[in-house]
């Protein structure tokens, strides 16, 4: 499509994003894999981590990567299972393209809808992400369509980029296609189409003005980036809708300016976060904290360790949501267990560094990671709720 002159917008400030790059980016005209756009997508990625923020990519191509390495086979059999296969092919040369344009190492992550719909699985996707960004790895995610079922027809990158940009707690959601932007009409098809810059809020009326997708290459379409931008909004985080195929505005974004689409979230990440686990039900979890602990956690931005845990009540397993309650009882924040009710009870008021030694295993230093904690009393005493 012929790129039409778009307002120029600021992107919000970020440290850690997640972009999505579609399979038209990395296709060669329907067969193998090109760095043509590629390659400004990842000197834009490296140029952010120099600057000292964190990139997960989620790729598309594997499939047409595959399909290309195939493409004297004139039958590949059932659809599904030859989708399947042609994912399993193609995953090695896409993985393999990006190693080839980034300077750091480059990580593999396969996920499936049961990843994340499994608390559990879910909790140690989290883990291994944010370990590979603490390594300064570069992760490369996608669907694991090659075990995936119902999933590689409902599942596409849009949304599962979504997913991840929630998992990883991201600041901002970045879709890279060969659409530039959000229109009120398809622009493929209306050349008065006009690009919309800004959307304060998505509603039906925006949401009607998605098409399908564009090319025979891609699973998804602009109603697939907006659903993935809806579900970005519902954890407070902002999407931005731009073209991969523009050099000048992927060298922009480096500089903190967007030509395509902002879509805005009410107030910001940590309060819808901050919310959520303020006011979502809780089991019957409780765990009891001495004074040094409370000071900790109303004090800033500290997680809930070990060593200041004097009991637990209750049951709960790993990635429930508990209640952290003072010596006499009084609810100080609630917080997403990193351990079960049992391991915790073992752990109270050890050290850190014994996890491993009493459990035999660790899944990390704190029982509650201050990114999944959220206060009730400020650090004067008084309530926030």
């Amino acid at each position: 499509m012929t790129s039409r002159v778009l307002p120029e917008h600021r992107l919000p400030t970020w440290r850690r994003a997640v972009l999505k790059v579609g399979s038209n980016l990395l296709a060669a005209d329907g067969g193998g894999l090109t760095s043509r756009y590629a390659q400004t997508l990842a000197a834009f990625i490296a140029a952010s981590q120099k600057a000292g923020r964190e990139v997960v990519l989620v790729s598309s191509g594997a499939v047409a990567a595959g399909r290309a390495l195939l493409r004297e086979r004139t039958t590949l059999g059932p659809e599904l299972a030859a989708k399947q296969a042609l994912a399993a092919l193609g995953q090695a040369p896409m993985i393999a393209l990006w190693q080839s344009l980034s300077e750091r190492p480059v990580a593999q992550v396969l996920l499936t809808h049961d990843d994340l719909r499994n608390r559990r699985r879910y909790l140690n996707a989290r883990a291994t992400l944010r370990e590979l960004l603490m390594l300064s790895v570069l992760p490369v995610v996608n669907e694991n369509d090659t075990v995936a079922v119902d999933e590689l027809k409902l599942g596409d990158n849009d949304n599962l980029a979504a997913i991840v940009a929630a998992l990883v707690d991201a600041d901002l959601l970045l879709i890279a296609s060969d659409v530039d932007a959000l229109y009120n009409a398809d622009p493929r098809r209306d050349p008065s189409a006009e690009p919309i810059g800004r959307v304060p809020q998505l509603t039906p009326a925006i949401i009607a003005m998605a098409g399908g997708s564009g090319t025979s290459v891609g699973t998804g379409g602009m109603r697939t980036k907006l659903q993935a931008a809806e579900k970005a909004a519902a954890a407070g985080i902002p999407t931005a809708l731009f073209s991969g195929r523009e050099t000048a505005t992927v060298q922009a974004l480096e500089e903190g300016r967007l030509h395509g689409t902002l879509i805005d979230v009410a107030g910001n990440r940590l309060q819808a976060r901050k919310y959520w686990l303020r006011h979502a039900p809780t089991g019957s979890g409780r765990i009891s904290v001495d004074a040094g602990a409370v000071r900790a956690l109303t004090g800033g931005r500290a997680s809930l360790l070990p060593g200041g845990i004097l009991d637990v009540a209750g049951e709960f397993h790993r990635g429930d949501l508990v209640e952290i309650v003072d010596a006499n009882d009084r609810p100080v924040a609630r917080g997403l267990s990193q351990y079960g009710a049992a391991e915790v009870r073992r752990l109270a008021g050890r050290h850190s560094r014994d996890i491993a030694a009493v459990l035999g295993y660790s899944y990390g230093t704190e029982i509650v990671h201050r990114d999944d904690l959220a206060t009730l009393i400020d650090p004067a005493g008084e309530s926030e709720a």
